[in-house]
């Protein structure tokens, strides 16, 4: 249970309770830690409190993150349990699928980057990632001050 109203910040005993995950075994070296979102519903805190926790645990070396995939017990370069996907990578497929089956149509915006952070559960850096690989492959277009679209059929790229 953590104390909202003592001296000790949020984030600090937060990232106490992963830190005894971790010296439990609970978390074991090259296991993925909670992400910001799943810390946020699982703790009752806010975006940026769960992004203090990850920086606290690489404070305290016990932790590693790896842009666009999460963040990892142990240090840099170590053996994770299953080699994954980037996870903006995941996301801009799962994206680009919708669009191919007509879910997301042609001149219609895609979901913000807030709906994408909360539908895949991840940081604002990752859906960011997720729409420029999009961007990238022509499947959408984005407009400054108005938001991210799906291309014209004809730009789209060539289906393998």
């Amino acid at each position: 249970m953590l104390d909202r109203e003592g001296p000790v910040p949020l984030y600090v005993q937060v990232a106490d309770v992963i830190h005894q995950r971790i010296t439990s075994g609970k978390l074991r070296t090259g296991d993925p830690v909670p992400s910001e979102t799943a810390l946020e519903a699982e703790f009752d805190i806010a975006r940026s409190t769960a992004r203090n926790v990850a920086r606290e645990l690489r404070r305290r070396r016990l932790v590693h993150t790896v842009r666009g995939e999460g963040t990892f017990v142990g240090p840099v370069g170590v053996p994770r349990e299953k080699p994954i996907r980037a996870k903006y990578a995941i996301i801009a497929d799962d994206l680009a699928a919708r669009i191919r089956r007509g879910e997301l149509r042609p001149n219609r915006a895609i979901p913000s980057e807030q709906v994408l952070m909360r539908q895949y559960g991840v940081a604002k850096v990752t859906a960011r990632l997720a729409v420029s690989r999009l961007r990238e492959q022509r499947w959408v277009v984005t407009v400054p001050h108005r938001g991210t679209y799906v291309c014209d059929p004809t730009r789209w790229p060539v289906s393998p």
